[in-house]
């Protein structure tokens, strides 16, 4: 038997209030007790949480781990250069141990910024040795992920029909606790519905099918209504951005019991529409958040939390402007928001046994605390600490199935120096692949020209000293 302790941090357990001065008693994989000055079994791992905030890891629901070695290449662009780069021109000559490189990098990234639980939405695996690549990182990094194999080179319904396709799931699908399964495609809203066997294929296998669904221009209401139509949406179904949908398909996914994993940060600058939030509260859907990619954006929740209450908030206030109105109170709160990066995931994932800090869960937890750091003092409002003052350098220790995996603010059994290493070989042949020409022009796409308003008042000459003297 193993044992930690997390003594005398402000508890975020989601299942209640903040309880101060608390530990959290960890035995084997699960949550043993949380409560104050607990009695620990001896030769237990004590860990100072004073000052701190012990929550559950963090767990995002659509990370495209596999562009994590193409980290902030993507900067300025927006959906439409993704789709060229990475669908039409260069995600082609990515070899198998470049979504191996990808894949640790983005499993050490997820588990640094204390997310615990993330799903690989892996629509880069052209190959069964692209998918092994995929899945051998995973498990080479102490966090728990869950697979969304998907392969944009390919048509959903001609990959899930081949027969490497169903050995690939065979081998490595086998029911292990810290890798889950999923299918991930997008339906584009063709009346033939061509996606129609993939789904068939989701539902023989029992497991669920993740999708980019209302993402402007790309997926829309007709995909919702031919999901809806041939019984494919179930509440195991998440739906990703949903940014540009109509009331009637936010019924259908509400009515299916289906959930939202909201990209804030990617809905804000790539284009797939408004960040959907206040939407998706008006018709009761679950919630859960992702980060969707590297390439362009943060690897953290904290970004997440944070973008999606201003993004809320924001809409908010121009609503009421429109109106001649004044919002008084703020709909969407910081607690709401910790639930949906904790909770809301694990609601979304199907796993009852995560996302909340109770006896009898698994053992995923995070400690935010940094004594260096001025932001972290003093901690009044736990829940609006975590979404607006937190960020990756505060955490402190992270614990995943009762094994710590970081402490002292550094990763445990990761090696970055390898990991460096084999992004670098990826980054030199994805390079070579392009030419510099043309590895400087997608990193750098075309600046739209602007102009700036004529100013009627430039018929004046200003003077900064209009007095005279007699």
């Amino acid at each position: 038997m193993s044992s930690i302790v997390l003594r005398n941090g402000t508890v975020l357990t989601m299942a209640g209030p903040p309880l101060p001065d608390h530990d959290v008693l960890v035995v084997d994989d699960r949550i043993a007790a949380v409560g104050p000055a607990l009695e620990v079994p001896e030769g237990t791992v004590e860990v100072d949480a004073s000052g701190g905030i012990v929550m559950p890891g963090m767990i995002d629901t659509h990370r495209h781990m596999w562009q994590t070695a193409m980290r902030g290449y993507g900067a300025d662009w927006t959906l439409t250069q993704y789709f060229v780069w990475y669908y039409l021109e260069w995600g082609k000559v990515f070899r198998p141990e470049d979504i191996h490189a990808g894949n640790l990098l983005g499993a050490a990234e997820a588990l640094d910024a204390g997310v615990t639980t993330t799903v690989d939405w892996s629509h880069g695996l052209q190959t069964p040795d692209h998918a092994d690549a995929a899945v051998d990182a995973l498990q080479a990094v102490p966090g728990r992920f869950v697979l969304a194999y998907g392969n944009i080179q390919d048509s959903p319904a001609s990959w899930t029909a081949k027969p490497e396709f169903r050995d690939f799931v065979s081998r490595r699908i086998t029911g292990d606790d810290m890798l889950g399964f999923q299918l991930a495609f997008d339906v584009t809203g063709d009346p033939s519905f061509p996606e129609k066997a993939a789904f068939e294929v989701a539902r023989e296998l029992g497991v669920p099918v993740t999708t980019h669904a209302g993402v402007w221009g790309a997926t829309n209401d007709d995909g919702i209504r031919l999901m809806h139509d041939n019984g494919f949406m179930t509440p195991e179904s998440i739906y990703v951005h949903a940014a540009t949908l109509s009331a009637d398909s936010y019924h259908r996914i509400a009515a299916t019991g289906g959930s939202i994993s909201v990209s804030t940060e990617s809905e804000q600058s790539a284009g797939q529409g408004y960040p959907p939030t206040w939407a998706i509260r008006e018709h009761g859907i679950p919630v859960s958040l992702s980060m969707d990619t590297s390439v362009w954006w943060s690897g953290d929740l904290f970004s997440a939390m944070r973008t999606t209450l201003g993004a809320d908030r924001s809409r908010e206030h121009m609503a009421a402007h429109e109106r001649n109105d004044t919002v008084t109170h703020s709909a969407l709160r910081a607690e709401q928001v910790v639930q949906w990066a904790t909770l809301g995931g694990a609601q979304a994932l199907g796993r009852p046994d995560l996302g909340s800090l109770e006896v009898g869960k698994k053992a995923d937890v995070v400690l935010l605390r940094n004594e260096n750091s001025p932001a972290m003092f003093p901690l009044l409002n736990p829940y609006g600490h975590v979404a607006f003052q937190a960020q990756r350098s505060d955490v402190d220790t992270v614990i995943v199935d009762g094994r710590i995996v970081k402490r002292d603010h550094k990763l445990v059994g990761v090696d970055l120096g390898a990991i460096r290493s084999q992004v670098s070989q990826t980054v030199d042949h994805l390079r070579a692949q392009l030419g510099e020409e043309a590895w400087q022009k997608g990193m750098n796409p075309d600046i739209p020209e602007s102009k700036v308003l004529d100013n009627p008042y430039t018929y004046t000459e200003y003077r900064g000293d209009t007095r005279t003297s007699v």
